[in-house]
């Protein structure tokens, strides 16, 4: 079942060179996709086009058949969950509170939540293995510990549909990793629509799934990962030289990058 569609979606910034064209990309239920690209190239603007945050200038964007604008800021946050870029709060709330704002949707005019709502946070809780935790203040834990508090929080809004902006953003090897292999978790198991915007190619490489390269405001290509990550389009996207490399293992196929230092400063 098609869980989202973009037509031939155009947008730019008022004053802006540059400009998103030709976008035609649908994603099916249990989806997991990565997009991926350089700096500029509109992985970020896209996303705000499908959360409804900014309008396309032409074609149009439909969540389950529906126009995206037709939906009430609530209706859309129970069909689409965002983690952004950066999550980081000064408030002092605790990991328990983070998790339960995903509830925020479906409170009723009084603005507490029910047992409904606490059963849910939680399983969500649990899910992302942070029960244990969810006193503790979310300054108070890794930054591996807060990116799965988040993605909680998430998960607390029972959508189908999860946007994560670059989820391994300053996060060491081992969390990085990890992060990826729940939100794959996630997908096989829950069956949920996972699209990320992701830098790190070799990351991303090593998780089956479909990835997205974009270049210049345009899809520059859309298959299977393994079909992406290949020499000929890092050079035509990333404008660098590198050797790619398969391994078949336990866990599936791995794909590995290898950066060659021809380029020139």
């Amino acid at each position: 079942m098609k869980i989202l569609e973009l037509n031939n979606v155009e947008f730019h910034y008022p004053g802006s060179e540059f400009r998103l064209a030709n976008i035609n990309l649908t994603f099916n239920e249990n989806d997991f996709a990565f997009i991926l690209g350089p700096n500029g190239s509109g992985k970020s603007t896209l996303f705000k086009l499908i959360l409804g945050s900014k309008k396309p200038e032409k074609g149009t964007i439909k969540l389950k058949s529906k126009n995206v604008f037709e939906y009430s800021d609530k209706e859309r946050a129970k069909n689409i969950a965002y983690v952004p870029q950066s999550s980081l709060t000064v408030y002092p709330y605790s990991i328990y509170e983070i998790v339960m704002m995903g509830r925020t949707p479906y409170f009723n005019f009084t603005g507490f939540e029910r047992k409904r709502d606490m059963e849910i946070v939680d399983e969500a809780l649990e899910t992302v293995g942070l029960y244990g935790l969810r006193n503790k203040g979310i300054n108070e834990v890794s930054g591996g510990e807060a990116q799965r508090a988040f993605i909680a929080r998430a998960l607390a809004q029972k959508s189908d549909l999860i946007l994560l902006d670059e989820p391994t953003a300053h996060l060491d090897l081992k969390h990085q990793y990890s992060i990826i292999k729940l939100l794959r978790k996630l997908n096989e198991e829950q069956g949920l629509t996972i699209i990320s915007i992701i830098h790190d190619l070799n990351l991303a490489g090593n998780f089956n799934g479909r990835a997205i390269l974009m270049k210049n405001g345009k899809v520059f290509a859309d298959d299977k990962i393994e079909k992406i990550l290949i020499s000929e389009r890092i050079k035509e996207v990333f404008d660098v030289d590198s050797e790619v490399s398969t391994k078949t293992l336990d866990s599936g196929k791995k794909i590995f990058i290898h950066i060659l230092d021809k380029q020139k400063f």
